[in-house]
């Protein structure tokens, strides 16, 4: 196998903690030696032991020396003392000769200094293998470890004339099942799935991921003026879920209701009659999220990008036509004034899921991203 193949494997290792490890990065470690792998491992859950330590107890555990072999790792090893020991300590430990690094760590705690530490102990280092498919797997971590400020990816579904839904409001369901449980992953690798309160007021969702064996994104309502129902969906399972409703209304009485029922009540300050999207996600990077998953409607989705605070969007496109003058589309707002203005979008990828389309952007010129 060349060097390529084994660290594709160790980006699929990195995959499996998806979800588990934020706001930690995703990480996967191969271990060959004589053209062998004997030892492999990834970051399984936030506190737990990163890849390159569990590849090494995989090798242990197999009775194999590790002496003299190569380490393919996803990120950068660690040199810090966290949660758990530096992983460059470990790699000079058991005797690896070389080590293939994907992506450079721009944790400041890092940045190079883990490699440099490789080096200066004799072990040869080599940088940016498939350092694309690396630093793309961990856009969420280079963001917050960056700027301090949560990824936002904007999903929604909608038609080939681009509607989210029938002039009467239905919208169940625009897109296939295949790109619904597609949709299920994203909530997975998101800290956060927010919306606002027209969505829950009009759909009364749920807003948990319906993965096996999998975790619930916490749930962030944007709603000014606390209209939320006590009985709705989302109140109901507070206890169960993690929710926090974002908003600046002085109604106590509601306030202290929703708290009671286990909602977490975050008062953001009015900006333009609505809550201030920019502090509100200041908020909750300092309650350690490090993404969020907007499944909003469409003037959360226009006031959010006029805020300059999307970083991808995910389109999915159904082969269907709705039409309707007043049939919705995934954008709302007053719009740009040409089409110079436009928010501009690149990198794009297509995908073909069953029947439908997904079209992933990142957004150009969006302050602070890496």
């Amino acid at each position: 196998m060349i060097h390529e193949e084994y660290m594709k494997k160790a980006l699929e290792l990195a995959e499996k903690g998806m979800g588990f490890v934020n706001p930690n990065p995703m990480v996967g470690a191969v271990i060959v030696k004589n053209g062998e792998i004997i030892g492999q491992g990834w970051h399984k859950k936030y506190g737990d032991l990163h890849a390159e330590r569990v590849a090494f107890a995989d090798c242990d555990e197999n009775a194999v020396d590790c002496k003299g072999a190569d380490m393919y790792v996803t990120l950068e090893p660690c040199c810090h003392y966290g949660k758990t020991p530096p992983c460059t300590e470990a790699i000079i430990q058991h005797g690896i000769s070389s080590v293939y690094i994907g992506s450079r760590d721009p944790n400041p705690l890092v940045a190079g200094k883990g490699i440099e530490i490789l080096r200066k102990h004799g072990i040869e280092v080599t940088t940016g293998v498939l350092q694309d498919e690396c630093d793309k797997l961990n856009e969420i971590f280079f963001r917050y470890i960056t700027t301090g400020k949560p990824f936002v990816t904007m999903k929604y579904a909608m038609t080939m004339d681009g509607k989210i839904a029938c002039y009467t409001g239905e919208s169940r369901w625009v897109t296939g099942e295949q790109s619904r449980m597609n949709v299920q992953k994203e909530r997975l690798k998101h800290s956060a799935i927010m919306t606002g309160i027209g969505t829950v007021l009009a759909d009364n969702p749920m807003l948990t991921c319906r993965l096996e064996n999998s975790r619930n994104p916490i749930r962030i309502i944007c709603d000014t003026h606390l209209r939320i129902p006590l009985d709705c969906n989302i109140v109901r399972t507070a206890k169960e879920v993690t929710t926090i409703i974002a908003t600046f209304s002085r109604d106590f009485e509601k306030r202290r209701k929703l708290a009671e029922l286990s909602c977490n009540v975050l008062v953001i300050s009015e900006k333009d009659g609505h809550i201030d999207l920019s502090e509100l996600m200041c908020g909750l990077a300092k309650l350690g999220i490090d993404s969020v998953l907007l499944e909003g409607g469409a003037e959360l989705n226009w006031s959010m990008l006029n805020a300059g605070l999307v970083n991808k969007v995910q389109a999915y496109i159904a082969p269907k036509i709705f039409g309707g003058v007043n049939a919705k589309s995934a954008v709302a707002g007053i719009g740009v004034v040409s089409p110079s203005d436009a928010f501009r979008l690149t990198d794009t990828e297509i995908k073909i899921i069953g029947d439908d389309i997904l079209l992933e952007s990142r957004l150009e010129n969006v302050h602070g991203d890496y």
